[in-house]
């Protein structure tokens, strides 16, 4: 499996990681979509490298043109509710994809335990078709997962490319046993572990409640 870090180069995608992990910061929750809104908006643009490309001719005012665009029929798929301003990100950019919406949540058994439910599904067919599945916080790869097995009710795609702003180590070795070899991660930053309620740290705390305001 391809695991792409893009904090392991120097851009601005590091100004926009900052800003999501900063807790002061963090009190704007218009700024803190935003953010995640441009992380996704970046993460597309580096994932567009990953596809197929055709020629085609335009025709310009003056003279015929060749251009290469992307071949790709994209599907891209989030993980809600949090997954919501990556996913208006990436589709900023790939704004002829489809789209396809799955939720996960974790289910508490006890204070540390829980299992993911996956409820609700959206999709198109999915066969021969390249998906993006975005999620910003990839903690223990679990929802993830769930989420990639249902979609898969709708077909199989020719690629599956993962993306989240912020992975644990432990949730990386998580997807690559259990995703196709073939499939790709992109990551903005990988954090080292999960603590005692199976949250990133540093991480930046829960996704969903920045977003959108803290859930019952």
């Amino acid at each position: 499996m391809k695991i792409v870090n893009l904090s392991e180069e120097n851009s601005i995608l590091n100004s926009f990681l900052r800003e999501i992990r900063d807790v002061e910061i963090q009190n704007d929750s218009m700024r803190f979509r935003r953010n995640i809104e441009r992380i996704g908006e970046i993460m597309a643009y580096e994932i567009s490298k990953e596809l197929d490309y055709k020629t085609v001719t335009i025709q310009t005012p003056n003279s015929e043109a060749a251009q290469s665009l992307p071949a790709d029929d994209i599907v891209l798929g989030t993980i809600l509710r949090a997954g919501l301003p990556l996913h208006t990100g990436f589709h900023n950019y790939f704004d002829r994809a489809d789209n396809a919406f799955v939720s996960a949540f974790r289910k508490y058994t006890s204070e540390n335990e829980f299992d993911v439910i996956v409820e609700y599904l959206a999709s198109p067919r999915l066969d021969g078709k390249t998906l993006i599945l975005v999620d910003p916080m990839l903690a223990t790869g679990i929802s993830a997962d769930l989420s990639y097995r249902a979609m898969l009710s709708k077909g199989t795609p020719a690629k599956t490319i993962l993306a989240c702003v912020i992975a644990s180590q432990q949730a990386v070795d998580y997807v690559i046993q259990h995703f196709p070899e073939e499939t790709i991660l992109y990551c903005a930053a990988i954090d080292p572990i999960l603590n005692e309620h199976a949250y990133i740290v540093p991480g930046l705390g829960d996704a969903g409640d920045l977003c959108f305001g803290e859930k019952e």
